[in-house]
C-alpha cells in the first residue's frame, strides 16, 4: 500500500517518535523513503543567510554546511534508517510548510510522516500540533500520519483501525482510505463517531432524550454513508459515544487497542485551503496512544 514514503524530520528529538513509525512501515511495506529536512528561513530574499530552524542561529548555507546537516540526520535518525536500506536524505532552504508541499507535489509519495510538534518547552507548543503540520495536513493530496507521543511509536503493524467519522465530505475520503487500509491489512475497522455533548443549541445544554436521538440518528448515517460502501467487507464494528469528541475518540481507541486512527483533517468546513485542522484532530493527535493519519482528499490514481 505504501511505496514511497515522505518523511519531514525536523532533525531534532521531536521528530524520533516519528521517524521510529515511518521506518517502519518502510520495513513491512518495502517502501523508498525520502528524509527531508528544511535547513532554515532565508533571512532576505534570495540570501544564503539562513536562520537554521533547529538552533535559531544565522548561518550561511553552503556545499559544506548542508553536508554536515545530512550527516546529522543520519546521526539522529541512523538506527531506524537501517530499516529502510533505499532511505535518502534531503535538505533544502525555505518555509518548512511550502517546502514539504513542494516535495510532495515533485514526489508523489503516497504517505507523509510528520511528528505532532517542533519540540521545545513551550507549553503552547505540547498542548497543540504544530503550525507547519496543520498546514501540510490541510494542503498536501495525500494522507499525512503524525506521530505526537513515544507511546504512540511502537509500531507493531495494522490489526485494529479506528475511522473517526464527522459525516463531512474529507471524511468520506478518510473513510475510503481506512477501507483500503482494512482490506489490505486484513484487520479490524472501527466506525467511530462522538456525539458532542458540549455542543449548545440557543445557550441550552442537549438533554439525555435529545442526546440519545442524536446517537440513533448517527448509527443509521453511518449504515447508509459508510456500512453501504463496503461490500463484501464484514470486519467491523460501529458505535457512537456521548462525550468530547477527542477524548472519546483516544478512549475509544484505546480500548479497542488501535493500532492507527485515521479522520478527516477538519471537521465540517466547506473551504479545505482556508480552513483550519479542526480542534478534535489536533487534540486526537497530541493524546492518543497509537498514530494518527490526517486524510482531506485521497490521491487520484
Amino acid at each position: 500500500m505504501f511505496k514511497n514514503i515522505l518523511f519531514a524530520t525536523s532533525a531534532t528529538e521531536a521528530s524520533d517518535h516519528a521517524a521510529r513509525v515511518a521506518f517502519n512501515l518502510a520495513r513491512q511495506y518495502g517502501a523508498a523513503v525520502t528524509v527531508f529536512h528544511v535547513l532554515g528561513v532565508p533571512t532576505r530574499g534570495y540570501s544564503q543567510v539562513v536562520v537554521d530552524v533547529r538552533t535559531k542561529e544565522s548561518v550561511q548555507v553552503d556545499d559544506e554546511y548542508r553536508a554536515w546537516v545530512v550527516e546529522e540526520i543520519k546521526n539522529q535518525h541512523g538506527g531506524e534508517m537501517k530499516k529502510a536500506p533505499q532511505a535518502v536524505v534531503e535538505v533544502c532552504v525555505g518555509y518548512p510548510h511550502r517546502e514539504i508541499l513542494r516535495a510532495v507535489r515533485e514526489k508523489k509519495p503516497d504517505l507523509v510522516v510528520m511528528g505532532g510538534t517542533t519540540g521545545g518547552d513551550s507549553v503552547y507548543k505540547k498542548a497543540l500540533a504544530g503550525t507547519t503540520l496543520q498546514k501540510v495536513a490541510k494542503a498536501a493530496p495525500c494522507p499525512v500520519l503524525a506521530v505526537a507521543r513515544e507511546a504512540a511509536s511502537f509500531w507493531g503493524g495494522f490489526s485494529s483501525i479506528v475511522f473517526g467519522a464527522d459525516f463531512s465530505k474529507a471524511s468520506d475520503a478518510a473513510f475510503d482510505f481506512s477501507l483500503k487500509m482494512a482490506r489490505e491489512a486484513q484487520c479490524e475497522l472501527h466506525l467511530f463517531h462522538a456525539v458532542d455533548v458540549g455542543a449548545t443549541l440557543m445557550g441550552k445544554i442537549m438533554d439525555q432524550d435529545t442526546i440519545e436521538g442524536q446517537i440513533r440518528e448517527s448509527l443509521n448515517r453511518i449504515r447508509g454513508r459508510y456500512v453501504a460502501k463496503m461490500g463484501d467487507f464484514k470486519n467491523y464494528t460501529m458505535e457512537v459515544w456521548e462525550g468530547i469528541p477527542s477524548i472519546e475518540i483516544v478512549k475509544f481507541a484505546r480500548e479497542r487497542n488501535a493500532d492507527l486512527i485515521v479522520m478527516a483533517h477538519h471537521a465540517r468546513q466547506a473551504d479545505l485551503e482556508d480552513s483550519p485542522m479542526g480542534s478534535t484532530m489536533e487534540q486526537v493527535i497530541m493524546r492518543a496512544g497509537c498514530p494518527v493519519i490526517s486524510v482531506n482528499r485521497l490521491p487520484k490514481a
